[in-house]
């Protein structure tokens, strides 16, 4: 029992500071879009933030992953384990910043910014650091140490919003009333740069708070043992460049698409900023999962696993589509999260909130390849959406923008999830609900069309409307699904107690 609730205890801790850290750092888009000068300010953050997470896939090549596999094996000491998954990333992130910073000129005018190279340095340097961090922070995962390991994540998450509300809002201000102050440091027409002086400045505060995991570290290589981890852990690279590849390849190819560069980069940062909005649906499915799975799987400890996963999944799908109806219908006010400037692309969030919804589904489904021993086949299917986003971005991009980017991802996904479903059911068949999952999606849809299509003319009765059309799909939902109000009910009965 001290067993379950320290597990209970350590993923609410996980699950929280990931939550309040992805939030926290998406509330730097809205300050973001009211601050840069530009949409093509952001629509530079936005490419290169995409290439940095797929040089973090790259320069970790399943590393992680691999230090968990060998570190949990009695043949090897944990410390050896350690040290030699440290001193190879270690070696391979110097490299990088070697190698990077070398050839910086050329990188930086091959990705278009041989005007701003300091950019490519900082961020080379960033995503180094990132790789080799990633052994300290799954140490303290191994070792249990979930405040240890939350407080320092979010630690590197505020002095990163500190130093951007510093650069790009306060210094500004000081600059206008005493430039003297700071102007020996500071440069008024820097502007975006600023965001990866603060990310860069934030990366370095989190290598100094980790630095008792390197200074301390018993050195004892094994060069047996890194060819057994490096053996287990490349092939997972190809999945994790399939998987980001998924994710990010539009923002990075879109600018090449387009001989307008300028142009290009503005409509990208409009195309990221309205992305981000829909990241609500990430967020709170991940909340979900936190807070209802753990439920689930207790209720059914001494049954049938499968009933499980299917009653998981049957509650995921419902709770997204309650997301998307709340999303959409109060979009008219979320859009003001981002200045106006970005709100012509709008249009691209109902598409990107069911992008997210067949990922969240995907990833419930990968249950079955990893429980088989058949994760070649995530491999295939994760390679197989990366050939969709390439192909479909390249073909479609530039004739219809970032609108075809994102319907390019919500194909991807949608057909991602529809093959995992068919092999799910030919190697470890779960019976899904699909008969209550199709009645959900056709309540969406048709609340959806009546709340987004009915002519209301002034904006409260518009909002009253859809929340009416919000609370009846909230109290079918309750009629329905005994167990969430059953969860409920329990609930109030141990507060009473």
């Amino acid at each position: 029992m001290a067993g379950i609730k320290s597990l209970a205890k350590d993923t609410a801790v996980y699950g929280l500071s990931s939550i309040i850290g992805k939030f926290l750092n998406w509330l730097l888009v809205p300050f973001y879009s009211y601050t840069l000068k530009e949409t093509g300010d952001y629509g530079m953050v936005t490419e290169l933030y995409g290439w940095t997470a797929l040089a973090l896939v790259i320069l970790t090549y399943g590393m992680e992953t691999g230090f968990f596999r060998f570190i949990n094996n009695d043949k090897y000491p944990s410390a050896q384990v350690y040290s030699t998954s440290l001193s190879m990333l270690g070696l391979t992130s110097l490299l990088f910043v070697f190698l990077g910073l070398v050839f910086l000129p050329g990188i930086s005018a091959g990705m278009g910014y041989q005007n701003y190279p300091e950019f490519i340095g900082m961020l080379v340097i960033v995503v180094a650091a990132d790789a080799f961090c990633s052994i300290p922070f799954a140490y303290l995962r191994y070792k249990n140490k979930a405040l240890r390991f939350a407080s320092l994540k979010l630690l590197m998450i505020f002095s990163n919003i500190f130093f951007n509300l510093f650069f790009i809002w306060l210094c500004p201000r000081i600059y206008e009333w005493n430039p003297a102050l700071i102007d020996w440091f500071y440069k008024p027409d820097y502007g975006v740069g600023y965001v990866f002086v603060s990310n860069l400045l934030s990366t370095g505060i989190t290598l100094l708070a980790l630095l008792p995991y390197f200074i301390k570290v018993k050195f004892d290589f094994n060069p047996a043992l890194l060819r057994k981890m490096l053996s287990y852990s490349l092939p997972l690279l190809l999945l994790g460049i399939a998987g980001i590849m998924n994710q990010t390849f539009d923002k990075i190819i879109f600018k090449h698409l387009f001989e307008d560069q300028e142009y290009a980069r503005a409509q990208l940062g409009i195309y990221g900023a309205c992305y981000k909005i829909a990241v609500v649906m990430m967020m709170f499915t991940q909340a979900f999962r936190y807070a209802y799975e753990p439920y689930i799987f207790a209720k059914h400890r001494d049954g049938d696993n499968r009933q499980a996963y299917a009653e998981a999944m049957k509650y995921y799908i419902i709770f997204a589509f309650l997301v998307f109806l709340g999303v959409m219908f109060y979009l008219d006010i979320f859009k003001y999260i981002i200045s106006t400037d970005y709100h012509e692309g709008l249009m691209v969030v109902p598409i990107v909130l069911m992008c997210y919804l067949f990922q969240g589904v995907f990833f419930n489904l990968s249950l079955w390849y990893k429980l088989t021993d058949r994760t070649r086949w995530g491999a295939y299917i994760s390679m197989f959406g990366a050939l969709i986003t390439i192909l479909g971005n390249i073909l479609f991009v530039p004739r219809y923008g970032y609108v075809a980017a994102a319907w390019v991802s919500f194909v991807c996904f949608l057909l991602m999830m529809l093959i995992s479903w068919w092999l799910g059911q030919k190697y470890y068949p779960i019976h899904y609900d699909l008969k209550s999952a199709g009645a959900y999606l056709l309540l969406t849809l048709g609340l959806y069309a009546l709340g987004m299509l009915l002519p209301i003319g002034p904006l409260w009765l518009k909002l009253l409307f859809r929340t009416v059309l919000l609370l009846i799909f909230l109290l079918i939902l309750i009629k329905k699904e005994l167990p969430l109000s059953q969860l409920l009910r329990a609930k109030l009965l141990h507060k009473k107690e």
